[in-house]
């Protein structure tokens, strides 16, 4: 694994744009490592969001980020205009595993690729449930075998 080449830009199903901010970048002059999983975080739920899927303030049913991951293939850095290509690789009972890679904008390989699994979970006491079904609708179209 520790070998794995950068997936290509057809292998995601989806893309959202990520501006990276002057900030992003940390004193070796490209966007520092933590940086990668705010883009995922954004990517993903920019998508949840978008697609009705979750209502920031008054949802019942929130997905709690239990596991990430990223490899890194090349540098980014500000002002590099980025596009997160998603795809979801299991769509679980109560969880979905998302994949994400990140591309500068117009390259044909990911600069960084990672995963993101988010578990449901009632926010009123946290206590894991199903994937609600409006999650289920917006992730369904993004789902690839592994």
């Amino acid at each position: 694994m520790a070998d794995e080449a950068p997936k290509r830009r057809d292998a995601y199903k989806r893309f959202v744009a990520i501006t990276t901010r002057w900030a992003d970048n940390d004193a070796y002059a490209h966007v520092n490592n933590v940086t990668y999983y705010a883009y995922f975080d954004t990517a993903v739920n920019h998508v949840l969001v978008t697609g009705g899927a979750l209502d920031i303030e008054h949802a019942t049913a929130i997905g709690v980020v239990v596991e990430t991951m990223c490899r890194f293939f090349k540098p980014v850095a500000f002002p590099d205009a980025l596009e997160a290509g998603l795809r979801v690789t299991k769509l679980g009972r109560s969880s979905v595993r998302y994949e994400i890679g990140i591309f500068k904008q117009g390259d044909d390989t990911a600069a960084a690729a990672g995963h993101f699994v988010h578990v449901y979970v009632r926010r009123s006491d946290f206590q894991v449930i199903a994937v609600p079904d409006a999650v289920k609708h917006v992730v369904t179209p993004l789902l690839v075998n592994a």
